[in-house]
């Protein structure tokens, strides 16, 4: 075990300690925090152990539980949420790929800061990829924004009660171009986020408590490391999220 101190640099060279964290996801969570919103010129960063929080499929899967729990607490709708996740990944958006501790403190981050308003472009907007599979931020943003229009469009034509067994999302007359199924089966973030991973990277096990598997079927998926995770990796979790059972 380690501590991982957050820092910061003003635009004057001076360094001030901001906060410890008994996890390098929780501190990268931080430093994400702080960085989204309003630009600045103060620098901020981790300083500690390179000793990774999350190694392996199960270890992200476990660290989703828990920040879907979070969530269900404060009682975030899923557009909210990943208007917050959009939001704290800007600083991020020339980065190649992120470290699995990334995309961990990704999620913890946009369960912590208040989400960037839904703009009506979204929903008009030609959200194509730029070729016939994601590569980097920007088509990851634009899998997230579709997701965010379609949500904003079930706000005007709501799924009814049998949602939960998937539903195509309305698209009105309008509607912009965008590269995501319009079927949805999980509508509150802790769903969407057990879904993204279970389906997406796996780590699951039916003793956690989230996934019941079919009749005879398997009762765990396979642990496997986690290093580096690309933006079209995270993209792949994304539409997961939206229909992965």
């Amino acid at each position: 075990m380690g501590t991982w101190d957050v820092m910061r640099q003003d635009d004057l060279g001076n360094e001030f300690h901001v906060s410890s964290h008994d996890s390098r996801v929780a501190a990268l969570a931080q430093v994400m925090v702080m960085e989204s919103g309003v630009p600045h010129r103060q620098s901020y960063w981790v300083q500690g152990p390179f000793l990774p929080s999350v190694r392996t499929n199960r270890d992200l899967y476990l660290h989703v539980l828990r920040v879907g729990r979070d969530t269900r607490a404060g009682a975030w709708s899923l557009s909210a949420f990943l208007r917050a996740l959009w939001k704290v990944s800007l600083p991020l958006r020339d980065r190649a790929e992120l470290e699995a501790d990334d995309v961990g403190a990704l999620f913890s981050a946009a369960a912590a800061v208040s989400p960037a308003p839904y703009d009506a472009g979204w929903g008009t907007a030609d959200l194509r990829l730029s070729g016939p599979a994601p590569v980097g931020h920007r088509d990851w943003e634009r899998v997230l924004l579709a997701q965010i229009a379609d949500l904003e469009d079930f706000v005007a034509a709501p799924p009814g009660p049998r949602a939960r067994f998937g539903a195509d999302a309305p698209r009105p007359p309008g509607s912009g171009a965008r590269p995501t199924p319009r079927r949805w089966c999980n509508f509150d973030p802790a769903t969407y986020l057990e879904c993204a991973v279970a389906g997406g990277v796996g780590g699951w096990d039916v003793s956690d408590g989230a996934r019941v598997p079919a009749g005879g079927g398997p009762t765990r998926s396979s642990v496997r490391p986690l290093t580096t995770v690309t933006w079209a990796d995270l993209a792949r979790l994304m539409v997961c999220g939206q229909t992965y059972e």
